[in-house]
């Protein structure tokens, strides 16, 4: 059953990262394992290879959900595109509990936060909210003309690797929005569809230095102060209801709404509940 429930958070993650604005991060928390996602990016192979218990199914349902449910997500994201925002909402709601249950672990006899936990939490928020600010202009975006490869634009397309895989650690903030803000989003989809080796390759380096410097960071920061990440990790996780916000539904749409928000309310909740680890 182990195998299965990891296989099934696999899709759940996949389908996050085909999603512009819906953060790979967020459904890694939502769905407890980001904090061995984490762990697992590394140079320690032998890690890798013992880990393979988890690892395999969590990317077999990956690999299953990008290919088989990205279609579905985005028709009904086109047809019925409020209701499925707040599934995905309920999601985040739902994965809440889990985070505050993690961050008040960490701070096993200090019953009440301390400023620099509060503040870190606000931190989080603060960046999700300028994410939401932004997110407009940011969308209107075009592909960058990068015609002539140059020491420039291939340094310009890495940075967007290493920038895209960051954001995908960091829960709450979307890679392809990432990219939509550097105004690369366009190039690099259409590089992709393309197979535009030239593009693909700097930005493929650019993700692997990206994951691994990233991954890295939030390991060190989880190890040294565990309390003030988790309020961080909080703040995003918080902040990101806001940045997918559909709006407020009308008519019946009102009915359905809250039936896929509790829906998956209830699927992050209980698949996570009396989980700390």
């Amino acid at each position: 059953m182990e195998y299965v429930k990891l296989f099934l958070k696999g899709i759940v993650v996949g389908v996050a990262n085909v999603i512009p604005g819906v953060s790979g991060g967020t459904m890694a928390v939502v769905c407890n394992v980001y904090d061995k996602i984490i762990a697992l990016i590394s140079f320690n192979v032998k890690r890798i290879i013992e880990s393979w218990k988890f690892w395999l199914p969590l990317a077999l349902g990956m690999g299953f959900g990008i290919i088989a449910f990205s279609k579905i997500i985005t028709v009904l994201l086109e047809k019925f595109p409020i209701p499925t925002v707040y599934f995905f909402e309920g999601l985040v709601a739902g994965s809440i509990p889990l985070i505050m249950r993690k961050e008040k672990n960490t701070r096993a006899k200090k019953p009440a936060l301390l400023p620099v936990e509060i503040a870190s939490f606000f931190l989080g928020l603060a960046l999700m909210v300028a994410m939401f600010v932004f997110k407009d202009d940011s969308a209107k975006e075009s592909a960058v003309a990068l015609s002539q490869m140059s020491a420039g634009t291939i340094a310009l397309v890495f940075v967007a690797g290493v920038a895209a895989a960051v954001a995908m650690i960091i829960p709450g903030i979307s890679g392809s929005f990432l990219l939509l803000a550097l105004g690369m989003y366009g190039t690099i989809l259409a590089a992709v569809s393309s197979l535009n080796i030239p593009i693909l390759a700097p930005f493929a380096l650019g993700v692997m230095v990206g994951l691994f410097a990233g991954a890295a960071a939030v390991r060190l920061l989880m190890e040294k102060v565990p309390a003030y990440t988790y309020c961080l990790i909080l703040g995003l996780v918080v902040g990101s209801l806001i940045t997918i916000f559909p709006g407020i539904p009308t008519g019946v749409l009102i009915v359905v709404s809250i039936l896929t928000f509790a829906l998956g309310f209830a699927a992050a909740y209980l698949s996570s509940k009396g989980e700390t680890e």
